[in-house]
């Protein structure tokens, strides 16, 4: 994760939802808040069985195996993945929080529990932008010299920041 002064920002990591992490923690212990969160298809719950699961268990280069495999090896058991910081769309705790950008893609199994964690924000009373982009998988984010979904994306994740920002 990359902090910067009042950013959270966790784009191309499997645990990208450090950066949602990062802001709730600032604000229980009534610390500096980041100004805003940027979430790139984060890990955001624990239910491997959600619509985006069942549609690409078989995607590359992230599917339904894969994500076992990372729970697996991370935790050891399903069970410990219902820990609060990685479930977060289970989470009833979610008010006062920077605003969000999420971005996802479709063509991943995270992008069910990515909406459900918006979702879950907005209802919270957070302001939150979704922005999902069709035909690019997981790891899309990085890719704007060849893939023209991921330079737009990231000029979306740049204006979002920018505004989050004032400048």
């Amino acid at each position: 994760m990359l902090t910067l002064p009042h950013i959270a920002v966790a784009p191309v990591l499997r645990i990208g939802n450090l950066a949602a992490n990062v802001a709730i923690m600032a604000r229980d212990a009534e610390i500096t808040e980041p100004l805003h969160q940027l979430l790139v298809y984060p890990i955001a719950g624990n239910d491997m069985n959600t619509p985006s699961y069942l549609e690409n268990a078989e995607a590359a280069p992230l599917g339904r195996a894969d994500m076992a495999w990372f729970v697996d090896y991370a935790f050891g058991a399903m069970e410990d993945a219902a820990d609060p910081r990685v479930n977060l769309v289970g989470r009833d705790d979610l008010a006062d929080l920077p605003p969000a950008t999420l971005i996802t893609a479709q063509i991943d199994p995270l992008r069910s529990e990515s909406f459900a964690y918006g979702e879950a924000l907005r209802a919270a009373g957070g302001e939150v932008e979704m922005m999902n982009y069709d035909g690019v998988t997981h790891e899309f984010f990085g890719m704007g010299a060849v893939v023209p979904q991921a330079a737009q994306a990231m000029e979306f994740a740049v204006a979002q920041l920018r505004a989050a920002l004032g400048s």
